[in-house]
């Protein structure tokens, strides 16, 4: 079987690391890179050795293209791969799968009636530095996990972007632009969320853009800036994560598991690899006094990419009749749980999450190697 053809649409920057990567798995290949803006397109396509190069319908209408990567803005992304999954195309794309339930809801649906994947990013959670931690979880080197505590706190991307206002607004802030990361590490851990409760505020109701030629500028803020967020596991598990847009501390890619034998501290959930560390719990005194903690080293197996690595793992999964790791089905129950959130911040009420997944996340083997062909 020869490389599966792959088109991306949406030449922005996040679309040089997938077409970097990509490039560089030999189950796949870059065919045409799509763009609203052709000359963007075509730059990218130029920049990378691409083949092809056009508009959005160009993709879709390449008879080479077995996958089309969705990288365009949130609010597109529903629309997109819609017309992906109608022009009989896999779908991988970028978080969030959506902004709304039912439009997602009707994505899954459609790509199942067709017999189409639809693979959902972040695949950070594909990473070895994920996934070591992961196995050290399952071997049940800290026991049975009971909660988690994570934490994304930043002064806010006003300060440095140039044209911050969308991550402020309907479709954004803190809970949707990050909380994939952190949500769907939680999920790949303790399965479905059943429920939810959050409180939520915001800093200001107008920010100042800090950076670059339209510094100075004010705009409105439309969502929530930190919120506190609590869930509930069907299996019994529980977290608290805080995502900030407004501490003077900056503190993120704190992502921590408690059981009942020991912690165990992962990675940044927004990068693919880092250092993993665990502390047993303590049993005895020595000599009838605290003896303090240890911290152990995890080693990290496995081979460290990047953005595109969940494409391949699609791919391969297709090939082998096997489920992928990061599902439309899980990028679902996230954007179920972060709306959840979001309508409980509001309401000031636990809510139920009516969606769950169907199946446990698989877990990547350590022996996964991005660059040995296996199509």
């Amino acid at each position: 079987m020869s490389a599966v053809g792959v088109g991306v649409i949406g030449a922005g920057v996040i679309s040089d690391t997938y077409i970097e990567n990509l490039a560089s798995f030999p189950d796949v290949e870059v065919l045409i890179v799509g763009d609203l803006l052709p000359e963007r397109a075509k730059a990218q396509a130029e920049k990378h050795g691409v083949p092809g190069h056009g508009s959005a319908e160009d993709v879709l209408a390449h008879p080479g293209v077995q996958v089309v990567v969705n990288l365009t803005i949130p609010a597109a992304h529903i629309e997109v791969s819609s017309a992906a999954i109608a022009a009989g195309k896999h779908v991988w794309s970028e978080k969030p799968i959506g902004l709304d339930r039912a439009g997602a809801k009707k994505l899954l649906e459609d790509a199942a009636a067709k017999g189409l994947r639809i693979g959902q990013a972040p695949d950070t959670v594909l990473g070895p530095g994920f996934q070591s931690a992961k196995r050290a979880i399952q071997s049940g080197l800290i026991g049975e996990p009971m909660f988690a505590s994570t934490t994304f706190q930043t002064v806010g991307p006003d300060l440095w972007h140039p044209d911050p206002a969308f991550l402020f607004a309907e479709g954004a802030g803190p809970l949707l632009d990050m909380g994939p990361y952190y949500l769907t590490g939680l999920v790949s851990l303790f399965g479905s969320v059943d429920r939810v409760a959050a409180v939520g505020r915001k800093k200001f109701e107008e920010r100042v853009i800090r950076s670059g030629p339209k510094a100075g500028e004010t705009f409105a803020v439309e969502v929530p800036t930190s919120l506190q967020v609590i869930a509930g596991f069907e299996s019994g598990a529980q977290s608290a994560s805080l995502l900030s847009f407004d501490s003077a501390l900056e503190r993120h890619g704190v992502f921590e598991v408690h059981g009942t034998e020991g912690s165990i501290f992962l990675p940044d959930p927004n990068m693919f690899d880092g250092k993993i560390q665990y502390v047993k719990a303590q049993t005895t005194l020595a000599d009838g006094d605290w003896g303090g903690q240890e911290f152990l080293d995890v080693a990290q197996e496995g081979v460290v990419v990047g953005r595109g690595l969940g494409v391949l793992d699609m791919v391969r999964a297709i090939a082998e009749d096997r489920p992928h790791v990061a599902t439309g089905e899980l990028g679902y129950h996230v954007l179920d749980v972060m709306l959840s959130a979001q309508e409980s911040a509001a309401s000031g009420e636990f809510l139920a999450v009516a969606s769950s997944i169907s199946a446990p996340v698989p877990t990547v083997p350590a022996g996964f190697d991005p660059f040995t062909a296996t199509l």
